[in-house]
């Protein structure tokens, strides 16, 4: 039941953006061992000049991607950080820019505080 809230700051190219969402789940299910219908993306387009960093940042060029991560269980340890590394470099791959810049903040555990049509998991 992965759930990510994807923020990409700054223009993504057209090829890349017209079916965005459907590879971005695609490539995230893979990375996270998720069943059909099981990743879900929720994707947001941030202009650059929406975004900003104190003092100096960011960087010339720098566009980061945000992903927040919601998970029933986090895994642990190793297992958490090849998880977090496979997910990156999937985002990566999907958005067509560095994994230096995908930026994943993992959520507590959702079990026990989520809902899914109005039972609650």
């Amino acid at each position: 039941m992965p759930i990510l809230n994807i923020e990409i700051v700054g223009a993504v190219a057209q090829e890349l953006r017209s079916d965005l969402a459907p590879r971005l789940a695609d490539l995230a299910g893979e990375a996270l061992g998720s069943r059909p219908q099981g990743t879900w993306i929720k994707l947001h387009f941030i202009p650059r000049e929406h975004y900003a960093e104190n003092a100096r940042g960011p960087g010339q060029g720098v566009l980061p991607v945000i992903v927040s991560l919601l998970q029933a269980d986090v895994p642990e340890g190793e297992a958490l950080a090849e998880q977090i590394r496979l997910l990156t470099q999937a985002i990566a791959t999907g958005v067509g820019r560095s994994a230096e810049h995908i930026h994943i903040i993992v959520e507590p555990p959702a079990r026990g505080r989520i809902a899914f049509g109005g039972s609650l998991n």
